[in-house]
């Protein structure tokens, strides 16, 4: 560079005034020039022009964290709704065939700023959905890694989303919440102080969203997640765990050994329902909502009273409990139910599955996968 020049950055302040609709995008980069690497999106690069998108273009969405519990298929409902190639998983992980093959995936740490700026730039990124994180049990066990990937990642997606006028989620979770949380219910607005590293960061990223958006129009949304329930990702070292467990062990080998009480209840949600209450948040308009992060609850129950509804099918399950000091402390520390009544009101919120519900489907949809994978079943 030569001296007495100077490279003109554009504050946060300025962007937030993009943001907000209070300046133009030439008057923004006046002055700067900032080079991307040509980076190919392997067969799923887009043949689209590279003028600006009209008002009305379907959202063109990028989800870090991709190949975890809940990435996977919200790509698949999203690419059925706005376009196979308008939605991009990424990971650090190498993807199955089949994932691979069914729409664009590309490498992406969250870590990494410059590479995370590229894909944006580069594929045209209208939202961001932020699932990379390490959870609750993993997080304890390396507090370093998830202060890493859960604060300093969250930072890269936060200050890209303001830089580039990009939606984002960043979903938060019963983690938010600490001993001190109001806990039958725990309503959108209370006091948290949760005490695991994960709660922590999550509590972190939903502050620096809504400071982001009150002072420089980011639209930053959150919904807190209970206890997701699925049947095609294994567990991930999350404390609500034992609740996916329990369906695979019920039908392999009718025995089940859990790490909490029987009496622990908790806060949970079938994974369709956790599917669908983010696409309608992230699809309501900006006038509906009166908060930017919002509690959701389907349903709450305890390893007992989930044991025995599976009975109803499966008589001969064993279940012994065997609690795993650490994560009978982060659960005893959660709420029991969630309020979720803003939602509900705001944006219409109502999930589909209850107790009944989600043993019917969790139970035949393994019974299924078991058989088609010519494993047996108990």
């Amino acid at each position: 560079m030569q001296q007495g020049v100077r490279v003109w950055e554009p504050t946060a302040a300025v962007l937030g005034l993009f943001c907000r609709g209070r300046l133009g995008r030439t008057q923004i980069w006046a002055g700067r020039s900032w080079s991307c690497l040509p980076r190919e999106m392997s067969r799923w690069s887009s043949r689209e022009a590279s003028n600006p998108p009209p008002p009305q273009e379907n959202p063109r969405v990028l989800i870090t964290g991709g190949l975890g519990q809940l990435g996977v298929g919200l790509a698949q409902i999203l690419r059925k709704r706005y376009g196979t190639e308008n939605v991009i998983l990424s990971d650090i992980k190498k993807p199955p065939p089949n994932i691979y093959s069914s729409g664009p995936f590309v490498y992406a740490d969250v870590l990494d700023y410059k590479l995370l700026r590229e894909l944006i730039v580069n594929n045209r990124i209208t939202w961001l959905v932020h699932y990379s994180a390490l959870l609750s049990a993993v997080g304890e066990a390396n507090v370093a890694l998830a202060r890493k990937i859960n604060i300093t990642g969250l930072h890269n997606v936060l200050d890209l989303a303001l830089e580039n006028c990009l939606r984002i989620f960043v979903p938060s979770t019963i983690g938010a919440f600490g001993p001190s949380s109001p806990r039958d219910p725990a309503p959108d607005l209370c006091v948290q102080r949760p005490r695991t590293i994960y709660g922590v960061s999550k509590v972190h990223g939903e502050l620096m969203g809504e400071y982001l958006h009150h002072k420089y129009g980011l639209d930053f949304r959150c919904l807190r997640y209970p206890g997701v329930i699925s049947v095609n990702t294994t567990p991930g070292g999350g404390t609500t765990d034992y609740a996916v467990q329990i369906f695979h062990d019920a039908l392999s080998t009718g025995h089940h050994e859990c790490y909490l009480r029987p009496n622990t209840r908790l806060p949970m949600m079938h994974i369709s329902d956790c599917h669908r209450a983010t696409v309608e948040f992230m699809q309501a308009p900006e006038c509906q909502l009166s908060l930017r992060t919002y509690n959701i609850a389907a349903m709450s129950f305890t390893p007992e009273e989930v044991a025995e509804e599976i009975r109803k099918h499966l008589p001969h399950l064993k279940v012994t409990y065997n609690p795993d000091s650490i994560r009978q402390t982060i659960a005893d520390s959660w709420p029991v139910r969630f309020d979720d009544s803003n939602a509900r009101r705001d944006w219409g919120w109502a999930p589909a599955f209850g107790l009944e519900e989600l043993v019917s489907d969790m139970l035949g949809s393994i019974r299924d996968k078991r058989t088609d994978e010519g494993l047996p079943v108990s």
